[in-house]
């Protein structure tokens, strides 16, 4: 396995250009941008919500079998104000959903809904972006988490900031650190099928 790179604010800026190279990537996230900001800004509809719920799971692959059931929740959770107010718990609510009597935690999917809304206020958390904080916290002790406890929305929350200012990265925007630690986890720690 080849050195894993610092996070720098050089690197930062080398994965950007590397992600804005990719152009199924970019139009995807202008899409979802466009739907998530522009056409359906809110989430008191079935029909706007369902939209979202569906293109976001087909753009990042989150396996959601039952769209309609994770729409629901959402609705039934009214996010509107609490996403306004960035307030960190309403992911971990709009992630777990009842699906035939079963509670299933849809946690990654839930910060990219959330991060699509208000990313200023929601990183996004994924395999990717685990493997690299956890290589991180073992190789510089940057913060003191369990690697667990990174599926509790404001520890994640608290971890990335920690990171950033760890690395001094605070002037990069979270859409730029969840960037590099998902084009970095990708690389280095790559999915095996």
């Amino acid at each position: 396995m080849k050195k894993i790179v610092n996070p720098s604010a050089r690197q930062i800026n080398k994965y950007q250009r590397k992600r804005d190279a990719l152009k199924n990537y970019t139009l995807q996230e202008k899409s979802l941008n466009k739907l998530f900001l522009k056409l359906c800004p809110e989430n008191r509809k079935i029909e706007d919500v369902l939209l979202k719920v569906s293109a976001l799971n087909d753009f990042y692959s989150t396996n959601i079998y039952d769209t309609y059931s994770v729409a629901e929740n959402i609705i039934k959770n009214n996010i509107d104000k609490t996403l306004a107010e960035g307030n960190l718990d309403i992911v971990n609510k709009i992630a777990k959903v009842s699906i035939k009597r079963k509670m299933i935690n849809f946690y990654s999917f839930a910060t990219k809904y959330c991060s699509h809304h208000k990313s200023r206020f929601y990183p996004i958390y994924d395999s990717y972006v685990d493997k690299m904080l956890w290589h991180y916290r073992k190789r510089d002790q940057f913060s003191d988490f369990e690697r667990k406890s990174l599926k509790e929305y404001p520890i994640f929350f608290e971890t990335i900031n920690q990171f950033k200012k760890f690395y001094n990265l605070d002037k990069f925007k979270l859409r730029d650190i969840d960037n590099f630690l998902w084009m970095t986890g990708k690389e280095y720690f790559p999915n095996k099928y």
